[in-house]
């Protein structure tokens, strides 16, 4: 339960924190505080995991222990992609470099 992905957010909607878990993207809990909100979250993971192991489910795996390659592909408008490996060229950079910082930037 620990080794899973937890995100608390304010919800305009609700008028509440909600608390999720990556992992299991339709479980969620609202409270009126943000570590009532966590620890709820993490209550309706672990009763959901016992529930599953009691029924030898198969867990999702935790984001945290993925091996990620470091390569993904993207398809952009060619336009784009000129102005990109123009902006890579002015700045002596790859076009791989330039994309990974404004990436990173956004994060």
């Amino acid at each position: 339960m620990d080794r899973y992905t937890y995100r608390v957010s304010w919800s305009d909607d609700d008028g509440e924190y909600v608390g999720i878990c990556i992992e299991f993207p339709s479980l969620s809990w609202l409270d009126s505080s943000h570590e009532k909100a966590f620890k709820g979250i993490r209550k309706v993971v672990a009763e959901v995991i016992a529930d599953m192991e009691a029924n030898n489910e198969k867990l999702p795996d935790p984001i945290a222990a993925k091996k990620f390659s470091g390569k993904f592909q993207v398809r952009i408008p060619s336009e784009l992609h000129r102005e990109l490996a123009i902006s890579a060229a002015e700045q002596n950079i790859s076009l791989n470099r330039l994309i990974s910082s404004r990436l990173a930037a956004h994060v």
